[in-house]
Parts: structure tokens; sequence; C-alpha cells
């Protein structure tokens, strides 16, 4: 499931959400001081899961020049409200090169590990941030006929950020053009036909647009004597004007009318731009080898799949399990309305004393006490459910998607069929603890400044990775519970092929809810919230294939580290306390943390993590 913040934004995912939440997250790691009892430390292990004390002329970590860095984007991001403004991307370019230049210009070898790990860090997120902007550019470009008013209105806001002196009749001059400059870029849209995914693109930038005006607008109304009485009424022309055209864009152009089933449209990026993305993850693997990953493993789902439809007497007429039939079955077997909340409280509970107790009593990972006791539920909205159709994790609480009595009646079976008790049984965990919640109860207060370099290889990753630990310890009860598992470990292994492919230009939107469908058992409806939510630009284009991707990551590390592969260094409990400690950074960088991998500050992604 993904990962919330408060804000309902994603735990920052790209290039062009991440700049907008550096601020929040920096303030988010510094609102928590509460101390956690650090782990024991691995029997006779050389890994050192803390820094070493200081040492004369040797720099220990990064924290606050990345955390100056953070407070500086934050500046521009407030000062720069106007997204699609040349003038805003020079600004961010520019302080971005300058960042660029003081990372290079570090002396790598006076770094301690953790260090060097930091500076591989901001290297890889400034590298992903002028990707972004070079993205953001073409965009831009191919909307430009679109967004005639543009520079009207960015001239008169940037004129009121830099407080110069008003003049309402030269502003009301400036706002009489915009309905002239709205009626050409309309007959460009109908003369040139722009993609849907163009005018969805440049409908939204006019919306943008149109809420700047309004901002500026409202700024200056009622204080200054003459200015409602010069600009009120071309205020009102030119608003209704680019609000028209954007409708126009939205509705005839891309198709998007608010109705159930109007076209899902996303903003593919291209081949050139994933691999640029996976470089900055830390992933030496192409698109197509991803998606080779995920075809693999879902070919084993499958096999355990069959298995568990034998073991529950549901068999096709060549006698083998017959999957599909026996996903049906268990998604009959649903808590009664009303009653979702109270079985995910009790699953809840159930998973906590599981990992706290396991190993042999031992434990399997570290649940500090205020992480066990202070977290919530709250029931998902049924206009939530469009894109969040299962549970979600957001700041110590879980979004519970259940029927509502707005529903449809065929939403409401839909909504308690992919909600139903063996899908619930292993999400719970995944978003709680040992998932989500755990892991961003630890982010807040091991090294908070790494949150800015969250990746979904980690984020996803660690939830995945638990996801088959707890396969492996038995926390399924039954073949039904078994397939309930398995269910979502199909979904995260179709995850990698759609999205990719999506991006490659390759698999349009309904032929992803169409793979699903057949190749998860997805009901129509859960699978269409799901493609929308990876089409409509709040994740990053790799976002969906963090889950397997990064949960085979971490499995490998562990095989490694604690499974004797590369020596058995680290007992299984510290393992899991160690990956916490390091903070939601690309997987190979967390093992060079942990290994002591030699570093410089060319370094690139090799670790072939799934080629054994």
């Amino acid at each position: 499931m993904p990962f919330l913040s408060t804000s309902s934004s994603v735990f920052p995912l790209n290039g062009s959400t991440r700049a907008a939440a550096l601020a929040l997250l920096v303030s988010a790691a510094a609102c928590s001081t509460a101390p956690v009892a650090p782990p024991p430390p691995a029997a006779a292990s050389p890994v050192t899961l803390l820094p070493p004390p200081q040492q004369p002329g040797v720099r220990l970590d990064l924290a606050d020049t990345i955390s100056r860095f953070a407070a500086d984007s934050a500046t521009l991001n407030r000062f720069d409200s106007i997204r699609w403004s040349e003038a805003a991307l020079d600004r961010r370019e520019a302080l971005i090169s300058r960042q660029l230049a003081d990372v290079a210009a570090i002396d790598f070898a006076t770094l301690a590990q953790s260090a060097r790990v930091d500076a591989i860090l901001l290297r890889n997120d400034l590298r992903g941030e002028l990707a972004q902007l070079r993205l953001d550019r073409r965009r831009l470009a191919e909307m430009t006929d679109l967004l005639t008013v543009r520079t009207v209105i960015i001239a008169l806001e940037e004129a009121r950020w830099k407080m110069e002196p008003l003049d309402a009749r030269a502003a009301a001059d400036a706002l009489a053009t915009i309905p002239a400059l709205v009626q050409a870029a309309r007959g460009h849209a109908d003369a040139a036909k722009p993609s849907p995914v163009t005018a969805q693109r440049a409908a939204a930038a006019l919306a943008s647009l149109s809420g700047a005006l309004a901002g500026w607008y409202d700024h200056s109304a009622g204080f200054s004597p003459d200015f409602a009485w010069w600009c009120a009424k071309p205020r009102e022309e030119a608003g209704r004007a680019i609000d028209d055209f954007a409708k126009h864009l939205r509705d005839e152009v891309a198709g998007i009318k608010g109705k159930p089933g109007d076209p899902l449209i996303g903003d593919p990026i291209g081949r050139e731009a994933l691999l640029e993305a996976l470089k900055n993850e830390c992933i030496a693997y192409s698109p197509e080898e991803l998606i080779g990953i995920g075809e693999r493993e879902m070919a084993w789902c499958t096999l355990q799949a069959e298995a568990a439809a034998r073991e529950m007497g549901v068999l096709n007429a060549d006698g083998k399990g017959d999957w599909k039939k026996a996903l049906e079955q268990i998604k009959d077997d649903v808590a009664p309305p009303g009653e979702q909340a109270a079985y995910v409280a009790a699953v809840a509970r159930e998973a906590i004393d599981f990992v706290k107790n396991g190993n042999g009593g031992v434990g399997l990972v570290t649940v500090p006490p205020m992480c066990e006791d202070y977290w919530k539920q709250a029931m998902l909205s049924p206009q939530q459910q469009r894109t969040l159709p299962f549970a979600v994790y957001f700041s110590q609480a879980i979004g519970i998607a259940a029927p509502t009595d707005a529903m449809s009646h065929d939403d409401k079976l839909m909504s308690m069929r992919g909600n139903n008790r063996r899908f619930t049984r292993i999400v719970v965990p995944h978003e709680l603890i040992p998932g989500h919640h755990l892991q961003s109860f630890m982010a807040a207060r091991e090294r908070p400044y790494r949150r800015q370099f969250s990746t979904p290889f980690y984020v996803e990753g660690w939830a995945l990775y638990w996801e088959m630990k707890l396969w492996d310890l038995n926390w399924a009860k039954s073949p039904q519970d078994r397939l309930g598992m398995l269910f979502w470990r199909m979904h995260r292994c179709a995850r990698i092929t759609v999205s990719l492919r999506f991006h490659l230009g390759e698999m349009s939107p309904q032929q992803m809810i169409d793979q699903l469908c057949t190749s998860v058992g997805h009901e129509r409806a859960n699978a269409t919230a799901e493609v929308r939510r990876y089409i409509g630009g709040d994740y990053g284009p790799l976002y969906q294939c963090g889950y397997m991707v990064g949960g085979r990551q971490l499995r490998a590390l562990h095989d490694e580290l604690v499974l004797g592969r590369g020596g058995g260094l680290m007992d299984e409990k510290p393992f899991n306390d160690a990956v916490l400690r390091f903070g939601p950074i690309p997987i190979e960088l967390l093992r060079a943390e942990l290994t002591g991998t030699p570093l410089s500050i060319d370094s690139e992604a090799t670790w072939r993590f799934a080629d054994r």
C-alpha cells in the first residue's frame, strides 16, 4: 500500500513532489525528540552500527549541509508559488548547481563511511532534481502555445513579490489583454489538436494560474483605494476566460468530465528518463531487466497459488489447483458492515506480538513502546477510495477502506471483497508494525535529515521484505491465508510490469487495468483505482516497482549478512534494527554502510542483487 504523509502527499517520491516536501520533512523530523533505546549490537559482529567518536580532522557527517540545502530549497518553494515559470525553474537550477559544486569540492578522503554515503545521497538527489527540471522544461515547451496568459500573470505576481509600487491603471490594462490571449490559445488548440496528455496538463496549469491571479487580486483589493475600481471587472473577465479555456481542454480535448467512466490519462516519461531515475536510485538494472524480475517472481507466485488452491480442494478440469477460483472464494470471507475496523485492530495486535516475541523469544525487530501504543485508525471516504481502494498508512494512522452507505450496491460489494479478511491479514502488518508505522517512527528519530532522500525501494521495500519474512515464518494459518498473501505479492509483481511498460510507452491505462484483473485477480473497480493512482502524477515513475524490487534487495542483503552467504556478520534482530536506523535510503548505499564497501564521490550502482 502507499505510504502517505500527514499532508496526504507521498513521502517524497519524485523530483516535482520532493522539492515541495523538503521543508515539511525537515520540520517533521525536528518535531519529535522522544529517545529510542538502541537495539543490542550483534554478537561478534564487525559491522559498526553507530558512527565512531569524533576524530580530529575527520568530518563525520553532512547533516548540516543537507539540512541547509533543504531549508534553501524550501525558501524557493515558498517564494516561487507559480510552477510553470522559466524564472522559477532558473532559480531552482541555480541553487542545485551551486550545491552540486559544493558537493564536488568536498574532500571525500576525510569523510567517515556514513558521511560518504550522505555525500552520494546528496549528489544523487541533486542529479534527480536536475533531471526533473529538464522534464519540466520539456513539458512547459509542449504547453507554451496553450499558456499564453502565463507571462502576464507571472509579471503581475513577481512585481508583487518584489514589492514594487502598484499602478492600478497599468495592472488593469494588463488584465484586459488576457481574454484575447486566451482566445488565441484556444484557436491554436482547435487547430493543433494537442494530445489528451498535454491538454490535461495544460488545464491543470491554467487552473493554477487562475488561482495565482485570484491571490494577486485579493492581496490589494480592499486595501488600495483605487485598485478594485480599476481591476475588479478586468480581473473577473480574465479569470472567467482562463477557467473556461481550462474546462474546454479538460472536458472536450482530454475527455475528463468528472464522471466514473472518464478516460485514464497519464504522462509517461520515456525510457531515457527511466534509466536516469534508476541510476539516481542506485538500481543497476534496466527497465526491461526489472520487468524480467517481476515476471520471474510472478511465476513463483503462481506455482504457490496453485498449491494453496489444491490444498483448499479447488481444482480445475486437469486436476491442478485453480487459484483464480479459489481467490473468488476467499474474497467472500469478509467482515460484516461496520466491523472491518475491529478486525484490523485485532490483526494489528497479533502482528505486534508476533514480531516482538518471535525468533525464540528474542524478537525479530525492536518495537519502541511509543510506536506500539500511539497509532490510530481513520476510515477512508468514498472519494478517497477512488484512488485508495485498500488500507493505507497516514502518519500514525491506518486508513481503512470499507463500504459506506453512500456507495452504490456494486461498489459496496467490491470494497468488501477487495478488503476481505485474508487480504487484510497481511495488509495490516505491511501498513503498521513491522511495516510503515514502525519505519516512519524510526525515520523521525534516527538520522532524520535522510528522510528527504526517501526512496520507494526502501519505503515500500521494507514493508514487502516483511511480507516475505512473515511468509517464511508461517504468519499464514491456512491455505486461504497463504493465497491472500500471494494475491498481494502477485500484485507487486504486476505493478513492476504495468508501471514500467506504461512509462516506456508500451501499455495504455486500460491495458494496465486489464492485466491487474487477469493476472492478479483484482476487482475491476479496485484495479481502476490503482491505475488512476499510478499514473496521476502524485507518485514517481519508479514507485510501483519499488515494492517488489526493494523487498528483493533487502532480502538479498539479509541473506548476505544474516544467513552467512557473506560471512554471517549479524543476527536477525540487530540486522532489522540497523536497516531502520540508517534511514530511508537506496538499499545499495545501506549495504555499503553496513559492510564498509569502498566508496568514492563517483561511485555508481553496481550491485546485481537478483543475479544469484
